[in-house]
């Protein structure tokens, strides 16, 4: 007898046969669906910048820790690594097209944030600009980091985090199901 007591819950198979004709190998690259769509903005020397990026996530909450992936060749690579912070943007769905513009071009090549006319607020704790458009902007300053192969891991904590007031409960906890992320 042939039994996942897991898939049992969910689904039933027949035989162990149906079972492995279910699944079917895919690509490695990109296998956690779906990549949070989010913004990392930053500043050194006085230039500030932002970039999108589809690694990052919780990676503790105690202390409160998230972690972005960042490409050595964006530009904004150096920035992060050398100024020790950021700030991780969450876009609602009204900021599709910023989102897609500051995802395709670099700051290399302009200054993106005046181009579209970002709107910006310093941070309150780091030195690093959020997004005043993003419903969620969290600072971090980096504790640590990783070279994970394409990407470099910074690991950020938590230092403040705004959130508009209409998502914000009475205990303070960010109700992300009545926010329309992108």
């Amino acid at each position: 007898m042939f039994t996942y007591e897991v898939y049992n819950r969910c689904i039933r198979f027949q035989s162990e046969e149906e079972f492995e004709m279910a699944k079917k190998e895919a690509l490695k690259k990109g296998s956690l669906m779906p990549m949070p769509k989010a913004l990392v903005s930053c500043r050194y020397n006085g230039e500030d910048n932002a970039l999108a990026v589809g690694y990052c996530g919780n990676c503790s909450y105690d202390p409160p820790m998230v972690m972005v992936g960042i490409v050595p060749s964006r530009y904004s690579y150096e920035m992060i690594k050398e100024s020790g912070c950021f700030v991780l943007n969450l876009p609602a769905k009204d900021y599709a097209d910023e989102f897609m513009y500051l995802g395709t071009v670099s700051h290399r090549d302009e200054d993106k944030l005046k181009a579209k006319n970002i709107r910006t607020e310093d941070g309150k704790v780091v030195d690093a600009p959020l997004l005043a458009d993003c419903p969620v902007n969290v600072e971090c300053t980096i504790v640590d980091s990783i070279m994970t192969g394409s990407h470099h891991m910074f690991v950020g904590k938590v230092e403040y985090v705004h959130a508009d007031e209409q998502y914000v409960d009475e205990d303070g906890k960010i109700d992300f199901s009545r926010i329309d992320l992108l």
